[in-house]
């Protein structure tokens, strides 16, 4: 049995939104923390040495960064041509394994990033066009 949903699909359940000038509760609860830091990082500091395995990864998640990886350069030696034949010479260069299905993905999302952008430079042109014509 379905249940009824007190708000449509594509209903905000906060139609008027967040009141102007009222503060993340994050930002009160660093305030009252900012006074006792010191205390605080020393106490965490203490506990992880002491074996704490909780606050001993605390500790170093804050302090060691998160491995990011960091993707090879691609370089496909025949990107010429229109979007179209660009697209399918990167979906050949994966069926010839010379890129990962990845690097395809990224590499056609920026391929459709650059469509996007032409089309919309293209309709800015034809406007222009038109507006100096006086069409409206």
């Amino acid at each position: 049995m379905k249940k009824d949903t007190k708000f449509k699909p594509g209903q905000s359940g906060n139609p008027e939104g967040r009141p102007k000038g009222s503060k993340d509760r994050r930002t009160s609860y660093r305030a009252l923390l900012e006074p006792h830091a010191e205390d605080l990082i020393n106490k965490a500091v203490t506990m992880a040495k002491e074996g704490d395995t909780t606050m001993l990864r605390l500790c170093i998640d804050r302090i060691v960064s998160p491995y990011r990886a960091i993707d090879p350069l691609v370089i496909l030696d025949d990107l010429s041509g229109n979007l179209t034949e660009k697209g399918e010479k990167i979906i050949e260069a994966m069926g010839d394994g010379k890129i990962t299905p990845s690097d395809t993905s990224n590499m056609l999302t920026a391929l459709a990033s650059q469509a996007r952008i032409t089309e919309i430079d293209e309709l800015e042109k034809r406007i222009g066009r038109l507006e100096k014509q006086g069409v409206s």
